[in-house]
């Protein structure tokens, strides 16, 4: 059958289906267990979470699944100096921005203070509670971390790029790599050269990775239906990864503006920009993504540019000001059809077996 390929075996799950694990309070238990008690692997973006809130939400995951699923974090979170921002930087990302603040009448915020990172903690609870998937992007996990979740019997996975980068993640001994089209939506998981210069399309990234490496690869990015599912294995895909499919279901963690945004025209316009949060992610053109582009020189590093534009959000939102927001979401989105999770799973699991059928040979 189609669906007994590497990725599904190895991840013991029905389907080589993936839902995309969402950051910031978009990902939801009800959508990544939905995806696993239909056959597929659900995610679960949990680099915001505290250690002890991972916990939590690994319990949840139990509670709503016995079947596999993700939990995803970045190995990077930040891409400030040792040294911190000058305020000359400051001001004149400040300069960018003030215009957006004084339209919609909200105070500027003070220089944000250089994060701490918390992955290390992040990772021990990951080992604590031993989901049976732990994926990452932004980057490897030290050799010490992919061994103990060898011993543990957590598979793991990492986001690529390039293949350069997914071979650095087969040599550091990762079960599974994703391959992150320039479609998708959301960040661009780059970690071995600038985003800007890892732009391969899906299917041409899944060829070239194909040819480097022998674990099993996952095609991520302008996949939403079951042609799109039959396409990536065809060129050598052992699974796929959808995100803004599944992120425009009701059953997401996005609001509900975001998800009927997904569904409108303006969707039909993606674009790549580092305005939002400092690194680069595909989200809706709007108004401050065209106004910045090509200024982000001036642009804070992530994730102070995310503090922010994130400033604006709460008085957007109010006032429904969307051109004020980034709408997350990929170059697949004009085409999405479902709204309901298990409807699109159905459909997706459907449709590539009718595509499969056609081109089987009958006996008889």
């Amino acid at each position: 059958m189609w669906y007994n390929t590497p990725a599904a075996k190895i991840t013991r799950a029905q389907y080589p289906i993936f839902q995309g694990p969402f950051g910031g309070n978009l990902s939801s238990v009800t959508l990544a267990a939905t995806v696993s008690n239909m056959g597929g692997v659900g995610g679960y973006g949990a680099y915001t979470l505290t250690p002890a809130e991972i916990v939590r939400l690994n319990e949840e995951m139990r509670k709503a699944t016995d079947k596999p699923y993700n939990l995803n974090l970045w190995v990077s979170a930040s891409d400030v100096p040792d040294e911190g921002i000058t305020d000359e930087r400051f001001e004149r990302a400040k300069a960018l921005l003030r215009p957006y603040f004084e339209e919609l009448g909200v105070a500027y915020p003070n220089k944000p203070a250089k994060p701490l990172s918390g992955f290390e903690d992040q990772v021990q609870a990951i080992l604590d509670v031993r989901p049976p998937m732990f994926s990452f992007v932004f980057g490897i996990p030290s050799a010490d971390i992919l061994e103990q979740c060898r011993r543990l019997g957590i598979i793991t996975a990492g986001a690529a790029t390039s293949a350069d980068e997914a071979a650095a993640l087969e040599a550091a001994g990762v079960d599974l790599v994703i391959a992150s089209g320039f479609e998708a939506g959301g960040h661009r998981p780059s970690f071995l050269a600038p985003a800007e210069m890892s732009l391969a399309g899906t299917f041409v990234l899944v060829q070239q990775i194909r040819e480097r490496v022998r674990i099993p690869v996952v095609a991520a990015g302008g996949i939403a239906s079951g042609k799109g599912i039959a396409a990536a294995l065809a060129l050598g895909a052992d699974g796929v990864q959808g995100g803004t499919a599944f992120l425009a279901c009701e059953e997401s963690g996005a609001p509900t503006f975001h998800r009927d945004l997904l569904f409108s025209n303006e969707a039909r316009h993606s674009v790549l920009t580092r305005a939002f949060s400092g690194r680069l992610g595909r989200g809706v053109m709007n108004r401050i993504a065209r106004e910045l582009s090509g200024k982000e020189n001036d642009l804070l590093p992530f994730p102070l540019q995310s503090r922010l534009t994130g400033a604006l959000r709460p008085t957007a939102i109010e006032k429904k000001k969307w051109e004020f927001l980034f709408i997350w979401g990929g170059q697949i989105a004009p085409l999405l059809s479902h709204r309901k999770a298990a409807d699109l799973m159905h459909a997706l699991i459907a449709e590539a077996g009718a595509c499969f059928d056609m081109v089987t040979p009958r006996r008889g």
